[in-house]
Order: C-alpha cells, then sequence, then structure tokens
C-alpha cells in the first residue's frame, strides 16, 4: 500500500477536498539498460507500488505542495517555476514542461504519497512525475494522451531537474500493461507490449541498501563518455554516428582493433543490450524461461564489466539469486551505482528464493535487504474520488 494518503494529506495539512487524484506506478526493467539515451531497446514493466497525488484547484496562481515522505511544505507561483535543488523540482518541472507545450496550470494545491522506494532504481521520480502530470492535466484541461504525459515528465527532468536521463521511465509507468512489458524503441518511441507469464513465473526485487542520486551520481558520466564514443565510433568506421544505437554487433570487430578500452567496453554494452532486449522479447514469447534467465545474467555481466555500474552489493545479490534453487537469471535494475535486482524465479519457488537472498545477504554484509514481488501493473490514471481514499 502507498505509504500514507495523499487525501487524508491533502485535508489535514492544506485543508482542502480533491478535485482530481492521480496515481503512477515504480517501474523494473527486464533488459535494455543504459540505451535509452543511445536511442535504443529497452523492455519495462510497471509495477504494483506507486505514486498517488491530491489536487485541489486554487483561484490565483500560488500552488502549495506536501508530500507525506517528506517534511515541510514548498511554495511556489505557477506562472514561474524556479528550480530550487530540492523535490518540489519534480513538481515544478512538471509544470514548466506543460505551460512549454501549451497547457496553462492555475494555481493549486497538491499532496503526495508513494510506497516507490527513491534512489532503489525503481523510477520514483518518474511516477511522481506521471502522477503530477496526469493530475494537471486533468484539472486544467490539457487533453494531452499518455505519450504527451510521458514526454513532459521527461522534459521536466531533463531539462528543469537535470538529470541527462532518457524516455524509458516516464513511458513505463505512463503506458504500463497489466501483465505486459513494453517494448520500447527509445528512438522512435514506438511501442509493442510483450506478454509475461506470470502463473509460470514471479519478479523479485531485491534492494541492496545502497542508495543513490542519479544527478549526483556517475550516470552523467556515462552519458558524457556514450557521447565520445559516438565520434570515436563514427571515425573509426569513417560513417556518422549520431546514437550508439546506429551500431549493431558486425561494427565491433572493427571498433576494438582502434577504440581506446574505456570507448570499446561502452559501446559494446549498449550494442549487445539492444541485442539482447529483441532476444528476451522471443524468449517470453516462447515461454522459454531458460533463455530467458540467460539473458539477464549477460545483461549483468556487460553492466559489471563493460559498463561499470555495479556495486559489491549488487554484485552479491545477482550471484545469490543465481545460485537459488529455481532462479532463471538476475541482474541490476536501473541505473545502477546501487539501488536494486531482480530475479525472475519459478512461482512455487519465490518464497524461498527471497529467504536465500535474505540471509545470503545478511551473511555478507551483516544487514537484512528488503525483497519484494511485484508485478506487472497498469499505467498512470486518474481515479475515481469515490474510491481515491
Amino acid at each position: 500500500m502507498v505509504t500514507g494518503s495523499a487525501t487524508g494529506a491533502l485535508a489535514n495539512r492544506l485543508g482542502r477536498s480533491p478535485d482530481v487524484v492521480a496515481r503512477a506506478p515504480g517501474r523494473v526493467n527486464l533488459i535494455g539498460e543504459h540505451t535509452d539515451y543511445e536511442g535504443g531497446l529497452a523492455l519495462p514493466f510497471a509495477i504494483d507500488r506507486e505514486v498517488r497525488v491530491a489536487l485541489a484547484r486554487r483561484d490565483d496562481r500560488r500552488a502549495r505542495v506536501v508530500s507525506c515522505q517528506e517534511a515541510g511544505e514548498a511554495v511556489f507561483d505557477t506562472a514561474l517555476p524556479r528550480r530550487r535543488g530540492d523535490w518540489s523540482d519534480y513538481v515544478q518541472g512538471v509544470v514548466a514542461a506543460l505551460a512549454e507545450c501549451g497547457v496553462r496550470v492555475g494555481g493549486f494545491d497538491l499532496a503526495i504519497a508513494s510506497d516507490v522506494p527513491p534512489g532503489a532504481g525503481l523510477s520514483s521520480s518518474a511516477a511522481l512525475q506521471i502522477a503530477v502530470a496526469t493530475a494537471l492535466d486533468a484539472a486544467f484541461d490539457g487533453g494531452l494522451d499518455p505519450v504527451a504525459r510521458a514526454r513532459v515528465a521527461h522534459a521536466a527532468e531533463r531539462g528543469f531537474v537535470g538529470v541527462a536521463c532518457g524516455i524509458l521511465d516516464p513511458f513505463a509507468s505512463a503506458l504500463g500493461r497489466r501483465g505486459h512489458a513494453l517494448r520500447l524503441d527509445c528512438a522512435s518511441g514506438a511501442t509493442r507490449y510483450v506478454p509475461l507469464p506470470a502463473a509460470r513465473v514471479r519478479v523479485l526485487v531485491a534492494h541492496s541498501g545502497v542508495r543513490r542520486s542519479v544527478a549526483e551520481s556517475a550516470y552523467a558520466e556515462r552519458v558524457a563518455e556514450c557521447r565520445a564514443a559516438r565520434g570515436a565510433a563514427a571515425a573509426a568506421l569513417r560513417r556518422p554516428v549520431a546514437r550508439l544505437r546506429e551500431l549493431a554487433p558486425g561494427d565491433l570487430p572493427a571498433l576494438e582493433a582502434v577504440l581506446l578500452p574505456d570507448p570499446l567496453r561502452r559501446v559494446r554494452h549498449v550494442v549487445t543490450e539492444n541485442a539482447r532486449v529483441d532476444a528476451m522479447c522471443a524468449a517470453l514469447s516462447a515461454g522459454d524461461l531458460e533463455a530467458a534467465g540467460a539473458l539477464l545474467r549477460e545483461g549483468q555481466r556487460s553492466l559489471r564489466e563493460d559498463f561499470e555500474v555495479s556495486a559489491p552489493e549488487l554484485d552479491a545479490l545477482c550471484e545469490l539469486g543465481d545460485a537459488a534453487d529455481g532462479v532463471f537469471g538476475s541482474r541490476l535494475t536501473g541505473a545502477g551505482f546501487g539501488g536494486c535486482t531482480i530475479h525472475l524465479v519459478a512461482a512455487a519457488r519465490a518464497d524461498a528464493a527471497a529467504e536465500a537472498l535474505v540471509e545470503g545477504f545478511a551473511h555478507r554484509f551483516k544487514r537484512r535487504p528488503p525483497v519484494w514481488s511485484v508485478a506487472a501493473a497498469e499505467g498512470a490514471a486518474v481515479l475515481p474520488l469515490a474510491t481515491a481514499l
């Protein structure tokens, strides 16, 4: 359940009843990591953990925002959103991005509640921004469809908050479908739903306890390295390379002969990870869970060795998972540098696998990691006020 009640916080802290209540889920990414900002492929799904927001319109331009997860109250002018360097930037950024696409946002009071853990790689920030975009669009008659709201959230995080992210997270939160993963082409925005064999398999999420902040981590360094690698690859291949997505596995032998080790590893990860996305779609469609697990293990090895975004705690969770009975494969999910791992597990062995993760990690690190079973959930929506408690 969402921690706290958005409608309760709106009433108790701001003295208002809601005109709109909206929800947006977090996400895990099965495969296709650090490919989105290079126009690549990804396979996320929305999860049954979410952000809820309750909004009441005002007659002025003032916005008052409170969160069940944060102390204090943020206040700003909706006509002049300004970056403050705190959690309220995610709300202000959505207001600014809506204005850029022609949605005029007036004053409002807003309360936020969430059970998506922050800093865990489960896209708490995108879930917040999609929930806010969905509520504001409904409250101020924006008429935006889910794709447009996803692009608003992306513009808010990239342009206002300042994270050089791709479209993966907001698209997953906005467009999720129960029981399905979302094959996302991050260059074109094209999507296709891939059924998940929920009766046969569970996805476990284990939190390493290493909290990360994408804006402050080595994420930006990896983005810059990929940008530099494009130029090196273009010079080596003697053709333009606007995005690493344009490179294919067949280009790697030529690049291995000329690129320096670090750019080569970054390129190799993106190229092979894109190939793993379509291989994973084929494996899931065929119900071949052994093949799907092998792809997770390959992806983790590439993230650890070629992209260098893993951490000892993440490596340990993957090793423990892969050694547990019934686990098909494991890897980190999200940007890395901390956060969570995912484990594809036979449904009948999920509880035992979760126990093995907790006990094995506690033996090594002297603390017990949270482990959740997550299911593929619906994307963002406005909730009926009668049922939005």
